[in-house]
């Protein structure tokens, strides 16, 4: 793997033993959330099978995301969706949520605090470096 986030995380396999191929796969996501957006403080990341049958599981992922001034939470219970019974599936889905719900949080936080343009345009009219002035024609 490239580079591990800087961020602060857990990856918890409640319903069964812990796997570092999942870990790993888990991780890379959590890197490109992080090339999303830099200041996340923290994430929390269960990879849960709560239904252990004999030949298939379907995964749930949550994943508790902190950034400043929120949390984002991804409950990614898809029911019976067959697809999901592959872990790595039931992975890329729940990052996609995650990723598409930071991204919106970021744009808000964005408009939050850009400036407004509701500023005149002034120009110098005349400036004296001596009296440490000048005059401004609007």
């Amino acid at each position: 793997m490239n580079n591990p986030p800087k961020f602060h995380y857990e990856i918890a396999f409640p319903d069964f033993d812990s796997s570092e191929t999942i870990r790993a796969y888990v991780k890379k996501y959590l890197a490109k959330l992080e090339r999303t957006f830099a200041r996340i403080i923290s994430c929390h990341v269960a990879i849960r099978a709560p239904h252990m049958h004999r030949r298939r599981h379907i995964y749930h992922i949550n994943i508790h995301l902190e950034i400043p001034g929120e949390d984002i939470v991804i409950n990614n219970q898809p029911g019976k969706n067959m697809a999901h019974s592959d872990v790595r599936i039931a992975i890329r889905d729940a990052f996609r949520a995650a990723h598409r719900q930071l991204r919106k949080r970021v744009k808000t936080m964005r408009k939050k605090t850009k400036p407004k343009d509701n500023y005149e345009q002034a120009f110098i009219k005349s400036f004296d470096p001596n009296q440490e002035y000048g005059f401004l024609r609007v």
